[in-house]
């Protein structure tokens, strides 16, 4: 067989070497980094619930993301026509869900994740899209633990659906996000 091909790229936490197929492309980037299209999962640790989505263009630009469902069960998002073809998605299978992270230095307890922008990523065709909800029932900065979530169900509208109805980033799920993320990162 031959050897799988790697790239290098740096981060704040220093040189990384990922496969190429862990690769992510965000044809239209992220909410304010419109100019970064490709990036990679990097776990943190194997027992940590959160990993870091890599600008492969900006060592500086790293993002704490991850699986909402590890906090918030009944999470369901809209997803539109358009974006469903725009990522190749032909069955919940192949997406994984993930939101950002916001820890505040030095006050853990103060950690938010942002339910209104999640990313929806086919982790088969490797493609990513930040798909803004509308819905005021995902707030910005939820705080796990701190508060219920009793925001209504967001169930699909006309001509949508509705991604992840049961949690397809589970770990025990064949079809976690795991395959991309699994990004260990030794340098």
């Amino acid at each position: 067989m031959g050897k799988k091909q790697e790239r290098l790229i740096q981060t704040r936490m220093g040189q990384f070497s990922i496969p190429v197929e862990n690769i992510l492309v965000f044809p239209r980037g992220l909410i304010g980094f419109e100019g970064h299209r490709e990036f990679t999962l990097i776990r943190i640790k194997d027992d940590s619930p959160f990993m870091i989505l890599q600008s492969l263009s900006s060592p500086e630009l790293g993002l704490l993301v991850t699986d909402p469902f590890a906090f918030i069960g009944d999470y369901k998002i809209n997803v539109g026509d358009q974006e469903l073809k725009q990522l190749k998605l032909e069955s919940v299978e192949q997406t994984a869900i993930l939101v950002t992270v916001t820890i505040p230095p030095g006050q853990p307890e103060q950690t938010t994740l942002n339910l209104s922008g999640p990313l929806v990523i086919n982790h088969e065709a490797k493609i990513g899209m930040q798909v803004p909800q509308v819905d005021l029932a995902f707030p910005s900065h939820y705080q796990p633990g701190s508060q219920s979530f009793t925001g209504a169900q967001a169930e699909p509208a006309a001509g949508q659906e509705s991604t992840a109805p049961d949690s397809p980033n589970s770990p025990d799920s064949p079809n976690s996000p795991d395959a991309p993320a699994k990004t260990d990162a030794k340098h």
